[in-house]
């Protein structure tokens, strides 16, 4: 059975627009059309995109089933305002941050759609993706259809739950570059030439064990209620990467009593982390 393959159009050349553009045009969704600006985006949609015409915004929105607007997040409100869509227009934007607030009031149905994925700048598989969407039920066939058109799965979120969606993603895959970056740093001050090639081996089999087994997957002093190593740690580090460890700690002890800790040691593990947050020393500069 054919299904009618909707026309996009896609406002803003940028990396997550033109890579999800091309895998929609190469999945036979036919594209009316890019709008560009800068020599970046005029280079991308020609990189990209070649076969498909740059044109100006309104001519985009006017020729298609579906708006993509690939727009920086504070921008996404401002520039679909001054789109002319119509009421048989899915407008759809790519924020993880914003439900469907920036498209409020637009004569169009909305549609937050989220690839939780960097995107590089050049061609990308989407293949097993999750694209995490929220819309209004009307639009659920459309966007279904979409996502497995590229080969990619596609999950629900509640518009009021988008924020802590977007926190999830960014607390488990920013805050791992600062806390491995941290690490690095201590391992060269500890006078390790490759820090690298040091965390590597240990970083790759944790990140793979505890995606498949959760806190499980918990080892080191903590784990172990080894409190004087903690200690040793705590002395031997400075600045925001100890106020950091301190936290982490205090979270992993958390973690950790699910049985393993006895009462005692949480109890001692507690006292030396609360000990860092009295003793100011750590944080003054060599």
């Amino acid at each position: 059975m054919h299904h009618y393959m909707e026309r996009i159009g896609l406002i803003g050349a940028g990396r997550a627009g033109t890579a999800l553009g091309a895998a929609l045009a190469a999945a036979g969704h036919p594209l009316v059309g890019v709008t560009a600006r800068s020599d970046a985006s005029l280079d991308r949609a020609a990189r990209l995109l070649p076969a498909v015409p740059v044109l100006p915004a309104d001519e985009v929105t006017r020729s298609a089933d579906v708006v993509l607007v690939a727009v920086p997040d504070d921008l996404i409100h401002e520039v679909a305002q001054t789109l002319p869509l119509t009421g048989a227009q899915y407008v759809v934007h790519l924020s993880g941050a914003h439900g469907l607030a920036p498209l409020s009031g637009l004569d169009a149905t909305p549609v937050a759609l989220h690839p939780s994925m960097t995107f590089p700048g050049g061609p990308v598989s989407l293949d097993g993706v999750m694209f995490t969407a929220t819309a209004p039920d009307a639009a659920r066939s459309v966007v279904e259809r979409l996502v497995k058109a590229l080969g990619a799965q596609v999950q629900w979120v509640a518009d009021e739950e988008r924020a802590r969606y977007h926190a999830g993603l960014v607390h488990g895959a920013n805050h791992l570059t600062t806390l491995v970056s941290q690490a690095v740093a201590v391992l060269r001050e500890a006078g390790v030439a490759d820090p690298v090639a040091t965390l590597r081996p240990l970083l790759v089999a944790t990140l793979d064990n505890t995606l498949r087994s959760g806190h499980h997957a918990l080892t080191g002093p903590i784990a172990r209620g080894d409190v004087d190593t903690v200690a040793a740690h705590l002395a031997a580090l400075r600045g925001s990467t100890r106020r950091t460890y301190a936290e982490l700690a205090r979270a992993t002890v958390e973690l950790a009593t699910d049985g393993r800790l006895d009462a005692e040691t949480v109890r001692r593990l507690t006292e030396v982390l609360d000990g860092h947050r009295a003793d100011p020393a750590g944080e003054a500069p060599r």
